[in-house]
C-alpha cells in the first residue's frame, strides 16, 4: 500500500475514533439513550480506537522526523548554494579587475541596497558611489544592477547544469 493511501487509511480510522470517542462522552453527558452493544463489541471498539489513536501519534511522529530530514537537507543546499555564490561573486571581481572598493559597493548593490545606503555605509560620498557603480557595470559589460544581479544568477544556473567533471567554459 502507498504511503498516500495509508495515510488516508489512518485518518479516516482517526476520524472514527474521534466521531466514537465523542459522541460516547455526548450521549452521557445528555443522557442519550443508545442500543446498548455486547460488552466484547465495546472493548473491540475501544482497543481499535486507542490502536488508531497510537498510529496517529507514531505516523506524526514519522512526520515531523521526515520534515526535519527534508529541512536539514535544504538548509544544506542553501549554505552550498550561498557558498557557491561567493565563489562566483569572487571569481568574476577578479575577471574584471574590480578594486577593492568596486568590490564592496559590487557586493552591497547585488545584496539590493541603494546608493544612499551604500554610501552611508562605506562613509563616502553618493556621487563616489555612483561613478564607482558605474565603473562596475562598464567592467562587468553590463548597464545596471538587474543585469548585473543576472550575470551571476545565470553562472549559478549554469554550474548546476552542467555535468559533473566537466569545466566551466
Amino acid at each position: 500500500m502507498s504511503s498516500g493511501r495509508g495515510i488516508i487509511l489512518l485518518v479516516i480510522v482517526q476520524v472514527f475514533v474521534a466521531v466514537f470517542f465523542v459522541s460516547d462522552i455526548l450521549a452521557g453527558i445528555f443522557g442519550l439513550r443508545v442500543q446498548p452493544i455486547a460488552w466484547q463489541t465495546r472493548e473491540l471498539l475501544e482497543i481499535g480506537a486507542a490502536v488508531g489513536l497510537v498510529l496517529g501519534a507514531v505516523l506524526g511522529g514519522v512526520a515531523i522526523r521526515r520534515s526535519a530530514r527534508r529541512l536539514n537537507v535544504a538548509e544544506e543546499n542553501l549554505r552550498l548554494a550561498s557558498g557557491a555564490f561567493m565563489e562566483v561573486l569572487h571569481d568574476r571581481f577578479e575577471k574584471w579587475q574590480l578594486t577593492p572598493s568596486e568590490r564592496d559597493v559590487a557586493l552591497f548593490a547585488i545584496k539590493g541596497m541603494n546608493t544612499a545606503e551604500i554610501a552611508a555605509l562605506r562613509q563616502t560620498s553618493e556621487g563616489t558611489v555612483k561613478a564607482q557603480t558605474n565603473a562596475i557595470y562598464r567592467k562587468a559589460g553590463v548597464t545596471g544592477r538587474p543585469q548585473l544581479l543576472s550575470l551571476f544568477i545565470d553562472a549559478l544556473m549554469d554550474d548546476e547544469l552542467r555535468p559533473p567533471g566537466s569545466t566551466p567554459s
